[in-house]
């Protein structure tokens, strides 16, 4: 089938119906069935003639008026899939899009250039006229930090690049040239580090790359192998690269002050950023990855807390979903964190080694994270001998008994 429109309208389905136009399978309950007597009909005027003349050509009979919202717009939009899919032969560029394909088409999935690109749901600014402004190095010192606010408030204008990635071709250029600007001129210049940059800087990051993520392509289905499986990419990675870059280099500057900082980046901002660590795209969760850990290094207050959303994250992957794309990202981190744990360990750590690393061995997809999670035991083993059983036990408890290849990663 070209494409399936699953649809459930009441709870508790009890009947399918399959279409014969093969381009839409509806899902209803019985209850919906009674409230729509002859829901569909033959079209018996073109079956004349010809046995198979009116096959697949379904209409739908229902009155509109005594059926709600919701099940009127799917009946309307299948009936024009239907006679639209009955009066339009495909031509060499591919099947004529039509009312079903419509109704799946909220979120974007599209090959462009034969990688597969996702959308997640960012907020587009509504007013996207940008204006490009004079350049850093042409404006006076007195003028300068006014401009620098100025240029990271354009930047805060976020585009479309999903549903129409030709649109506003001028501005998105405009912005991509700004963001190059800032990343060479944070880099190479100290005097802007002023109070008033903070809260603006926090706010284009967070305005550029907080968002919905789109919904994994493959919820139920076989695990993802990375070395078989191709990610889908974010279609707005133009701008948000740039964006991750700016920042870090902002984190990354000697003239950062994390005692000023703090008031723009705390716990609400942290977890924002733990959750785009579950997005499909390799590229932004390594910037992700780098981002975090420069936080854990710059913010001492933070600290806990980011381990225990992390521990929060691992809990939820283990015994509720196994599914979680950060997973290795996350681990890198812990492994680096784990390798600075002053000795003596504290009982919390050894709790999180015992309760945490271990049980992640049991899930499905161990081979996408087994290095990482193999780097951070050896590290708590290194710095701790005593934990050599307790680790050994745990293994063995979660030791694979049907699935070779799990069997040989843990040997």
């Amino acid at each position: 089938l070209e494409a399936f429109l699953i649809l459930q309208i009441n709870f508790l389905p009890k009947c399918w119906l399959l279409f014969a136009d093969d381009r839409a399978l509806l899902l209803f309950s019985s209850a919906t069935m009674l409230k729509m007597p002859g829901i569909f009909k033959r079209d018996d005027e073109n079956c004349e003639g010809s046995n198979d003349a009116g096959k697949d050509n379904l209409a739908f009979d229902v009155d509109l008026n005594s059926v709600s919202d919701s099940e009127a717009a799917i009946l309307s939009a299948l009936n024009g899939s239907s006679s639209e899919s009955a009066s339009a032969a495909p031509t060499s560029d591919g099947p004529t899009p039509n009312a079903a394909d419509a109704a799946v088409a909220g979120m974007s999935m599209v090959r462009r250039g034969g990688r597969r690109q996702s959308s997640s749901r960012f907020n587009v600014s509504q007013n996207r006229d940008i204006q490009k402004l004079p350049l850093l190095s042409d404006a006076s010192p007195e003028e300068r930090e006014n401009l620098f606010i100025q240029k990271i408030r354009l930047c805060a204008v976020v585009f479309d690049f999903a549903s129409d990635p030709l649109s506003d071709l001028k501005y998105k250029e405009v912005k991509r040239s700004t963001l190059n600007e800032l990343i060479d001129y944070v880099s190479a210049n100290r005097e802007i580090f002023t109070e008033s940059i903070y809260p603006e800087v926090v706010n284009m990051f967070a305005v550029n790359t907080f968002r919905a993520l789109s919904p994994p392509t493959n919820p139920l289905g076989a695990e993802f192998d990375p070395e078989e499986d191709e990610p889908a990419l974010e279609a707005s990675w133009p701008h948000l690269q740039l964006v991750y870059e700016f920042f870090l280099r902002f984190l990354e500057s000697p003239e950062f002050a994390p005692n000023i900082a703090k008031k723009y980046i705390d716990q609400k901002f942290v977890l924002q950023l733990l959750e785009l660590f579950d997005t499909e795209d390799p590229r932004e969760r390594d910037f992700l990855k780098t981002t975090l850990h420069r936080i854990y290094g710059k913010f001492l207050y933070l600290r806990a807390y980011i381990r225990k959303q992390i521990n929060n994250i691992f809990y939820g992957f283990i015994y509720e979903t196994e599914h979680y794309n950060g997973i290795a990202e996350l681990l890198e981190i812990l492994g680096s964190i784990i390798n600075g744990f002053a000795l003596p360990l504290k009982e919390e750590h050894k709790i999180f080694l015992l309760r945490v690393l271990l049980p992640l061995h049991k899930v499905k997809s161990l081979s996408v994270y087994h290095p990482q999670l193999a780097y951070c035991i050896v590290q708590f083993l290194e710095k701790d001998p005593s934990l050599t059983e307790p680790v050994i036990h745990g293994l063995l408890k979660y030791w694979p008994k049907v699935h070779s290849p799990k069997e040989v990663e843990m040997f």
